[in-house]
């Protein structure tokens, strides 16, 4: 049975949360406090995380800061009602794997949270993705091109990675915010594009090509 740590601290949201996961047959605890959310989530028993940002003794930001900072993978659902852009690129840059904001649907918090489960299972199986000399190591989150190491982001990882497993394929502007930030931005949004541009950076520019109209392929 797959255990997910809730972390906030309003009781009424965290026992709305606790009982529908435990219907939908998780294991669950809560944490009502940053301080003992960081704790939980570095003991290696959970599966999944649920983290508010505000919250008593830190904040979500500095949960998952040093939560990947310390080199957890584990993914992480941020829940809360900023949903400003600049603080959901926050959260996203800073390592999570999803920003769902408050009030929400607790139908779509459990769809996103099977998502997440079943891609961390799908990507465990596998140790290194490779499209020509550009290497990703799975496990490790480590990228190397021609040899070289490259620091990225978890975001920009995350968007290599499809990149590479869908490697000649035009992947649109939509289909890359879905799967990559796994909820819908603003359709005026300019994120994604931002983001390949980090890509280029690292990568090198003429791996990546635009397919104006459409999107990005990687070549």
């Amino acid at each position: 049975m797959a255990s997910i740590l809730i972390a906030e601290d309003e009781t009424r949201i965290s026992g709305f949360i606790d009982k529908g996961l435990r219907a939908a047959g998780y294991a669950t605890q809560v944490a009502a406090n940053g301080t003992l959310a960081l704790e939980l989530a570095q003991s290696g028993e959970f599966d999944l995380l649920v983290l508010d940002i505000n919250m008593p003794g830190m904040d979500g930001f500095q949960v998952l800061e040093q939560l990947r900072g310390g080199g957890s993978r584990m993914p992480v659902i941020m829940l809360t009602a900023r949903v400003e852009l600049h603080d959901t690129v926050a959260g996203l840059e800073g390592g999570a794997d999803d920003y769902l904001g408050k009030p929400f649907r607790f139908d779509e918090l459990l769809a996103r949270i099977r998502l997440r489960m079943r891609r961390d299972e799908d990507t465990g199986s596998v140790a290194t993705l490779t499209h020509r000399d550009i290497t990703l190591d799975i496990r490790t989150r480590e990228a190397h091109v021609v040899g070289r190491a490259v620091e990225l982001s978890a975001r920009e990882f995350a968007l290599a990675e499809e990149f590479i497993r869908n490697a000649g394929q035009v992947l649109s502007r939509e289909q890359l915010l879905s799967r990559v930030w796994g909820f819908d931005f603003d359709p005026g949004s300019n994120v994604a594009d931002v983001y390949v541009g980090y890509l280029r950076g690292k990568l090198g520019s003429e791996r990546i090509e635009t397919v104006r109209g459409v999107g990005y392929r990687l070549v």
